[in-house]
Order: structure tokens, then C-alpha cells, then sequence
């Protein structure tokens, strides 16, 4: 009796830590398939979140094109205006007006209001960026 007593228990022992191997395997095997998908997932967000990111910076950029487009342009013609008005200044408010460019002193209001202000405003602005 005892033989077959010790003769059931060891194979049960046996297929006790058969089924434990079994389901530790199982575990391991879940566990590994479970950390492939989180990290397929998280690929997947910080791919989402890359394209979303290229997306808003393409449009930004094509905004700041546009914007350097119309300063180029806004250069261009305040120059051309400053050049007109320098044609048409006389030497003395040209004088006049290096003057006040060295001092920093706004016109006098004793001047003509109309021919000195026209060449000071688009001379100071035109003369910046082109310097």
C-alpha cells in the first residue's frame, strides 16, 4: 500500500511541477508579449505626437515665410521711397536733417512741416535695415 501511495505521489509530484513549469512559462511568455505591446504602444504615441509636431512646425514655418516675404517687400519700397525723398530733399534739410540724426532731436517745429517730416520718417526706417 504504502508503494503504491509513493508511487502516486511521485508522479503527481511530476506533474505538479510540470504544470507549475507549464504556467510559469505561460507567465514569463504573457508577461514579455504584454511589455512588446506596451512599447509597440508607446512607439506608436511618440510617433503620433512626432507627426503632430512636424505638422504644427511646417505651418509655423510657412507663416514666418510669408511674414519675411512681406518685410523683404516692405524694405524694398521704403527704400525706394527714402531714395525719392533724398532726390527731391534740398542740401540744406538734408543737412538739416543729418543733423538731427547725429543729436537725436526730433524736426524743430519752426520747419516746414511737410517736405522736412516726409524725408525723416522713411530715412530712419529705410536706412536701419540696409546698414
Amino acid at each position: 500500500m504504502k508503494v503504491a501511495l509513493l508511487q502516486k505521489q511521485v508522479p503527481d509530484q511530476i506533474i505538479m511541477k510540470v504544470l507549475f513549469l507549464e504556467l510559469e512559462h505561460h507567465l514569463k511568455s504573457s508577461s514579455g508579449a504584454s511589455v512588446v505591446a506596451i512599447d509597440n504602444k508607446i512607439e506608436q504615441a511618440m510617433d503620433l505626437v512626432k507627426s503632430h509636431l512636424m505638422y504644427a512646425v511646417r505651418e509655423e514655418v510657412e507663416v514666418l515665410k510669408e511674414q519675411i516675404k512681406e518685410l523683404i517687400e516692405k524694405n524694398s519700397q521704403l527704400e525706394q521711397e527714402n531714395t525719392l525723398l533724398k532726390t527731391l530733399a534740398s542740401p540744406e534739410q538734408l543737412a538739416q536733417f543729418q543733423a538731427q540724426l547725429q543729436t537725436g532731436s526730433p524736426p524743430s517745429s519752426s520747419q516746414s512741416q511737410g517736405t522736412t517730416q516726409q524725408p525723416a520718417q522713411p530715412a530712419s526706417q529705410g536706412s536701419g535695415p540696409s546698414a
